[in-house]
């Protein structure tokens, strides 16, 4: 069971570190060389898509990752996977406090109704997410190791 457990801890950490990689570096930078109106569309469009299921996919990782803690508590590598468990909980906190909010604002946005600073507000969630993303990833590395 705790075999099973790890790869598909692994594997869902793994997942969620790709999205979150190919928004970053894919999908943003195709979102900004857009024309205006369609750079906004678009990454609110995604707010509003990715919004609603990545809550799920962090909490979820987070409980899969503290559970083979719990279940290999003994084993060699816990205490990669509780670092590891610390740092989802550290993108779930950044995610709350920082992303979330700009999020909330920028999924309600149409040409129409935008700020003004939308642009500055898109530009200070890129920073938060290279961040956050860059968390996920050791999150990950530690999992891998621990797994190996």
């Amino acid at each position: 069971m705790l075999s099973a457990l790890e790869v598909i801890t692994t594997v869902s950490v793994g997942l969620m570190v790709g999205v979150e990689f190919a928004v970053a570096f894919v999908m943003n930078p195709i979102f900004s060389a857009l024309p205006e109106d369609s750079n906004q569309q678009a990454r609110s469009h995604g707010g509003r898509m990715l919004g609603a299921a990545m809550p799920f996919w962090y909490i979820s990782s987070l409980v899969l990752a503290g559970t083979w803690a719990i279940v290999g508590w003994n084993d060699q590598g816990t205490g990669l996977v509780v670092t590891a468990a610390g740092l989802l909980v550290l993108s779930v906190v950044m995610s709350l406090l920082l992303l979330v909010p700009i999020n909330n604002r920028g999924k309600t946005w149409t040409p129409e109704n935008r700020p003004a600073d939308w642009q500055q507000q898109m530009k200070r969630w890129d920073r938060y997410h290279y961040i956050r993303v860059a968390v996920i990833i050791a999150a990950f590395a530690l999992l891998v190791v621990a797994l190996v």
